[in-house]
């Protein structure tokens, strides 16, 4: 098999796993923010958060882009 089909397969599932476990947390932080609207560990809260929005976005987008180039090169 292909070398850039073993990066893009390995790319997604391993994304795929450390975002299954950082869900929890992720729900858990939300939860705090919640209930404590004001506050210095609120912020820092709210930025991992964020954080964690733009880096799944990231990973989706360049698992989109391993898979479209798999098949570029793959098929065309």
């Amino acid at each position: 098999m292909d070398l850039l089909l073993w990066i893009t397969i390995g790319f997604i599932v391993i994304g795929f796993v450390v975002l299954t476990s950082m869900k929890k947390g992720m729900e858990s932080k939300l939860a705090f923010i919640t209930a404590n609207m004001e506050g210095e560990e609120s912020s820092t809260k709210v930025k991992s958060i964020i954080w964690w929005i733009v880096s799944t976005t990231a990973w989706g987008i360049l698992s989109m882009i391993l898979i479209i180039l798999w098949f570029h090169n793959h098929f065309g």
